[in-house]
């Protein structure tokens, strides 16, 4: 008697699951990364080596490909697992280190070149008598999982590095295909569309409309043919979920889709995927031809009397097709352009027909939800947003890649856990979530749940899955200005509001970049923000301000530093920036000319450059914060250069010269008097000079230079040479007065009356900064810059032996520990 449809496919499943037992207890069984990644790493090489390894070991071994673990910076991976030894996964496998990693698994060797990834370990979740499979990687000494997969919870990933992506055999074994029959022996199609309501799942592709909402309404509508579409455009920058979900396990996505046309009463389905992606088409085109085969596609699919096919357009890579009227506009053959709406595509979609749209991770969770069940997805995540979040994880973090999430986890978990931090040591920034028209969250927001709704409420979006990391060194101006050119450029041009609102918005932030912007360019962007969202017909023109919008919420001094002082403090801009080093000295010191002329020996020369911009070489050289060796480009490659020290060594060369600062114009007869004898009175008295201005300076203390003789202690910083460099500026003419205070021994007024036509007021910042807690006034707390300028005067705190505790951790609070041990305490 022959073998019914449902009956062929319960003896193939059978058979499958032999053969994946088979695997797992073959002599040796290898598995290899070949995802777009793990290509572009060299996968293809890799599998050649090991196949001649193998043939120089003589050992027999099934190999198999997998699609991408997520851990894009290891690839290609490789997995070896023998009867007796566990299985071991290996990160940066290219061919020349095939023999290595053998001789490690084997012999135990030790590596050089790869790098242990973890022990594999099957990750075994069961609900309701069901399971759900993934591979996930445990540290071989603590039997910890790795960092990266610690707070990880793979649900639509789960079968990627499982399966062969091109093996329907590798599917049926991890229970696919079960919950299509389950649905067409079992469920009504209204009874599946309430599971997928109960299970609360929300579309992925960024909109977050409820799925099971969705489909009700295509099911409603009373006209036939329908259709069921895959949007897997996927054209944000720095995305690659989608891409990764088709070439890991296609199959889940066709499940989900045969599921839906069942649901909505559709015969027929479109995958709409950029032709950027071959691989993913590739892999589906293979995973389509296996179902059809098998009797899962086409006419009377296992018996139950419904027909269902789907067919693979390739779209032309314009982003503006991720929406899904454009998409369905260039399905039907049109120019890619949205329509107006209502009526949605569940009332006239795709030639007019009810059509319904959703994202490749939407259909992919749809035969885990049948087969585990709505409760249990409803478990995951958060009661708004149940399931789980899929991201690209890019930009500066240490740990980036393909990762999947619990609903309702913090940006800091993800960043910092998953992401394992900023590189460098670096501090963030920003995080921009949902791609080119989502929004950036600054450190701040850290403790922010990733969630539709709370993204939302913070002023970002979740967008399909892409989230860009920026760390410090980020110019945010130039941030927003990528994203913004991005959808400029990927504007149809249909809408006036988009089309001529994000040109002239652009122009105006290339302006900012470029240090020519306007203080009323502020107000335009956002008049120009308000049009763009309130008249353009699709969401692309109406988030397309929105990276714009977010980074001046938050950044808004970045855009006044680059419009008020032309100057990019990220150092970014290449219009601003000479040298990042340049723009995070305070003093805009030249370091590149006088590094040169130093290398040069032509220290002179050097010492003129730095005095230029600052007078102080000496003592820079001595207690300079050094910002400029943070940022030095060479430190990108291995140490930053010694910018300090350098300044330091061309100053002391010089130090018993007296030198005589160059008057750069003749004498003006003009007396300007300069209140404050610190590091900024001194310089304007200085630079007044040398334009030949007659400058008195006025300084209240018994001696000059401000905080460097009061707030510096002298073991950091020795008196002599902080006084010899201001008597540099004395031989430049400069008269300094000192034990004289305004308001006491003079007045603006009497400044006047003595003849001084201009008044400079550098009164400096002598005082510690308040904690504003209770306590901080009673007797024995002592303020750090209080105590340095007592010592700098002789009035020395007495302290020996006692316990001193110092609250803080920056310059001063070092300083006052520092010189509380040297006392005694």
């Amino acid at each position: 008697m022959a073998l019914t449809k449902t009956g062929q496919l319960a003896v193939r499943r059978e058979q499958a699951e032999s053969n994946w037992q088979a695997k797992s207890v073959a002599e040796l069984y290898i598995t290899v990364g070949m995802g777009t990644c793990g290509l572009a790493a060299g996968a293809r090489d890799t599998w050649a080596a090991i196949e001649a390894e193998l043939e120089k070991r003589d050992l027999s071994a099934v190999v198999s490909q997998v699609g991408c673990v997520g851990m894009c910076s290891y690839e290609p991976m490789v997995e070896l697992q023998t009867r007796g030894k566990p299985r071991v996964n290996y990160g940066g496998v290219t061919a020349p280190n095939v023999p290595e990693i053998f001789a490690s698994y084997f012999e135990e060797a030790n590596l050089r070149d790869s790098v242990v990834v973890g022990r594999a370990v099957p990750s075994v979740t069961q609900w309701n008598g069901h399971t759900l499979q993934s591979v996930s990687f445990v540290d071989p000494e603590s039997e910890d999982k790795i960092a990266f997969h610690r707070k990880q919870l793979r649900v639509v990933l789960s079968n990627c590095g499982l399966i062969d992506p091109e093996s329907i055999d590798d599917y049926l074994a991890v229970n696919g295909y079960e919950a299509l029959q389950s649905v067409l022996s079992d469920m009504t199609p209204e009874e599946v569309i309430q599971e997928v309501t109960n299970s609360g799942l929300r579309g992925r592709g960024g909109g977050g409309f409820p799925a099971g909402v969705k489909w009700g309404l295509a099911r409603k509508t009373q006209r036939w043919p329908k259709y069921v579409i895959c949007n897997a455009d996927e054209g944000d920058p720095g995305a690659f979920m989608d891409r990764s979900v088709l070439e890991g396990d296609p199959h889940s996505v066709i499940e989900g889709m045969i599921i839906a046309g069942y649901a909505i009463g559709a015969q027929a389905g479109y995958i709409y995927c950029r032709a950027e992606y071959p691989l993913a088409i590739a892999r589906l085109e293979i995973a389509l031809s296996m179902a059809r085969e098998l009797g899962l596609l086409g006419k009377d699919i296992l018996g139950s009397g419904f027909d269902f096919d789907i067919v693979v357009k390739e779209g032309a890579g314009a982003f503006v097709c991720g929406e899904e009227t454009a998409l369905m506009a260039s399905i039907q053959g049109e120019r890619g352009q949205p329509w107006p709406r209502p009526p949605y595509p569940a009332v006239s979609g795709l030639w007019n027909q009810p059509s319904n749209v959703n994202n490749v991770k939407s259909y992919a969770y749809v035969p885990r939800i049948i087969r585990m069940g709505a409760e249990w997805f409803k478990n995951l995540g958060t009661e708004g947003s149940p399931g789980t979040a899929v991201f690209a994880l890019t930009g500066m973090v240490n740990r980036t890649g393909l990762i999947e999430v619990p609903m309702g986890i913090t940006l800091h978990d993800i960043i910092y856990d998953v992401g394992g931090g900023i590189p460098l040591g670096n501090r963030l920034k920003a995080v921009q979530t949902g791609g080119p028209l989502g929004g950036c969250l600054p450190e701040e927001y850290l403790d922010t749940p990733v969630d539709f709704d709370s993204l939302r409420a913070a002023g970002a979006v979740m967008g399909s899955g892409g989230m860009i990391v920026a760390d410090e060194t980020t110019c945010m101006v130039e941030f927003a200005k990528y994203f913004l050119k991005f959808a400029c450029d990927e504007s149809c041009g249909k809408c006036p509001p988009c089309r001529i609102g994000s040109t002239r918005m652009l122009e105006i932030l290339e302006r900012i970049a470029a240090g020519k912007g306007k203080p009323e360019d502020i107000d335009r962007i956002r008049h120009l923000a308000r049009g763009m969202q309130n008249g353009s017909l699709c969401a692309l023109g109406q988030l397309t301000p929105s990276p714009v919008l977010s980074v001046l919420r938050h950044f808004e001094e970045e855009f006044w530093a680059h419009i008020s002082e032309a100057r990019c403090p990220s150092a970014s801009c290449q219009m601003l920036v000479r040298a990042p080093c340049v723009s995070a000295c305070p003093a805009g010191v030249d370091a590149p000319a006088y590094l040169a002329l130093v290398a040069q020996g032509r220290y002179a020369e050097a010492l003129a450059v730095h005095r230029d911009s600052n007078p102080f070489a000496m003592i820079c050289g001595r207690v300079c914060p050094a910002f400029c060796e943070d940022v030095c480009r060479r430190g990108q490659i291995d140490e930053s250069i010694a910018i300090r020290q350098v300044k330091r060594f061309m100053a002391d060369l010089y130090y018993a010269e007296p030198w005589t600062p160059p008057q750069l114009a003749p004498p003006k007869n003009i007396k300007v008097a300069i209140v404050g004898a610190g590091p900024c009175g001194l310089t304007a008295a200085l630079r007044l000079a040398q334009q030949g201005y007659e400058v008195t300076v006025f300084e209240r203390m018994p001696q000059p230079g401000g905080m460097m003789t009061y707030g510096i202690p002298a073991y950091r910083l020795p008196r002599e040479p902080l006084f010899a460099e201001i008597d540099h500026i004395r031989r430049a003419g400069v008269d300094i007065r000192c034990n004289l205070e305004l308001g006491t021994d003079f007045t603006i007024k009497s400044l006047k009356d003595e003849g001084y036509q201009a008044i400079v007021l550098a009164l400096g910042a002598h005082r510690s900064r308040s904690l504003g807690i209770h306590g901080e006034q009673k007797k024995g707390v002592y303020h750090g810059v209080q105590m340095l300028r007592d010592i700098a005067l002789g009035s020395l705190p007495d302290l020996s032996g006692k316990r001193v505790v110092v609250v803080g951790g920056g310059d001063t609070a070092m300083d006052a520990a520092r010189s509380a041990w040297r006392l005694g305490a």
